[in-house]
């Protein structure tokens, strides 16, 4: 069955970053149009006040200078209000020593719904969901965890950094890049899709340009 735009609950990959006006803790903002030309990632938290998201925030916060050198920002969002967001803020960094530097979105519930954060079967809070929006708005992973489970924020980092280098050099990326247990810290070329381009493919791992354990699996180091 063919899924129309009218058919879909909750935005998906390719999909452009919803139009929204948001109420954050650095004043209102507009997405998408608030990160025009950079990449972002927004990422939902069941509560304020709670352990495993305090862990969660205080590790995207030591990783975002990572992420800006990548071109990319950080928005939290969670159901609380924004005088919560800001007493946990607060607390964050009396108790942890801490300074929370991006945004958090005090959602009333409208921005859930249009991205997909409540699960029932999960209880009533948001979800821990991730999505990763490139420089043009488009919406390229989304990521959903259970409320017990806290996230490896090296790996969202691994994500848009991979995704970077991919658009790039035209390339994919193989599994625990960059250290995947075949190609260690190579990246794979697109499987040639004609006889042709898979000859040149052979002839090319024969004068050691590239590498390849058949005309479909080749790779190269960057």
């Amino acid at each position: 069955m063919e899924i129309t735009k009218e058919d879909k609950s909750m935005p998906l990959l390719g999909d452009d970053f919803p139009e929204m006006k948001v109420q954050t803790t650095h004043g209102v903002m507009k997405l998408p149009n608030e990160f025009t030309g950079k990449w972002f990632v927004l990422f939902s938290h069941p509560a304020d006040f709670t352990p495993v998201c305090t862990t969660e925030f205080v590790a995207f916060q030591k990783r975002y200078d990572k992420f800006r050198t990548l071109n990319c920002e950080l928005i939290g969002l969670s159901v609380d209000q924004v005088f919560a967001h800001i007493k946990w803020e607060e607390w964050i960094k009396e108790k942890l020593g801490v300074e929370i530097q991006f945004p958090i979105i005090a959602d009333t519930g409208s921005v859930a719904e249009t991205l997909g954060l409540i699960h029932p079967g999960k209880g009533t809070n948001t979800v821990r969901a991730v999505f990763v929006v490139d420089d043009k708005a488009k919406i390229r992973v989304i990521l959903y965890y259970p409320q017990e489970l806290g996230r490896n924020m090296d790996e969202i980092v691994r994500i848009v950094e991979a995704l970077q280098i991919a658009d790039k050099n035209k390339v994919a990326m193989p599994a625990n890049w960059p250290e995947n247990e075949l190609v260690k810290d190579h990246v794979i070329i697109p499987p040639a899709t004609d006889v042709k381009t898979a000859e040149e493919r052979l002839k090319q791992a024969k004068k050691g340009e590239i590498e390849c354990y058949d005309w479909w699996l080749c790779h190269k180091k960057l």
